[in-house]
């Protein structure tokens, strides 16, 4: 029976890229989006005539407790259990520091972190009945070493979900392996749309490889950290950032 893998805020990016290659490997699959509903469902029908393995997109904000548990009542009715959760899920919020305000902060908080928490605290007592899980947080080098005024709000909450992977770690163990990767900077539709070829070519130099990464590279991670050949890596956070350079 394959294994069942949730990836939340997958309908484009990084985590578009995470959902096939774990179609490819026969892994069933559920894509969750919230906003971005058209590519969603392009992504399911895609996944189901290329690779032929069960696949359901589903509409929910991770943030909102109620409407994660009906999303994995949902998984559970057509599925089963979630084996693989991959809190994928973010919003970044850029703006000058002293036009945020309190209410973006906490927004970002409540996607970024809050609702990683929601995800995992549905999935994990299901994962130690069977005496299997998978989770993997996706934060970020913002939440290490790599900070930027313009998202004084994302950088804490990838420092933040690092944390959480931690006591997760320790809350789910012997069975359950938790772990984070922290992307640096990977070129998704979001981290390319809008920026000048300046600022791109700037960042680009801080990196040992003088490139950015491609959202496949993220996802041949996870693909390898949820594989039987990382069973014994765990409460670890891995870097995929090409060799980026601290801005500190």
């Amino acid at each position: 029976m394959a294994k069942v893998v949730l990836v939340t805020g997958s309908a484009k990016g990084i985590g578009r890229e995470i959902i096939i290659e774990l179609a490819k490997d026969g892994y069933d699959v559920i894509i969750n989006y919230l906003t971005s509903e058209s590519e969603a469902f392009k992504l399911k029908q895609e996944v189901m005539d290329k690779y032929h393995v069960n696949c359901l997109a589903i509409k929910c904000d991770v943030s909102d407790e109620n409407q994660v548990d009906m999303m994995f009542q949902q998984i559970e009715q057509q599925l089963s259990s979630v084996d693989i959760l991959v809190n994928n899920a973010a919003i970044d919020l850029s703006n000058l520091f002293y036009l945020k305000d309190a209410k973006q902060f906490r927004r970002t908080l409540d996607v970024n972190v809050v609702g990683a928490y929601n995800c995992a605290k549905r999935a994990y007592k299901k994962m130690l009945d069977k005496k299997y899980g998978k989770i993997i947080n996706i934060s970020s080098t913002n939440g290490i070493n790599t900070y930027y005024p313009m998202c004084f709000d994302y950088d804490a909450s990838k420092a933040a979900l690092i944390s959480l992977t931690h006591n997760l770690a320790i809350q789910c163990s012997p069975y359950v392996n938790v772990n984070a990767i922290a992307p640096g900077f990977i070129g998704t539709e979001s981290e390319l749309d809008g920026y000048d070829q300046q600022f791109l070519q700037q960042e680009t130099e801080k990196i040992l490889l003088k490139r950015y990464g491609k959202p496949q590279e993220v996802a041949y991670l996870v693909k390898f950290l949820i594989s039987d050949q990382a069973q014994f890596i765990n409460n670890s956070v891995i870097r995929i950032d090409g060799g980026q350079l601290s801005s500190t």
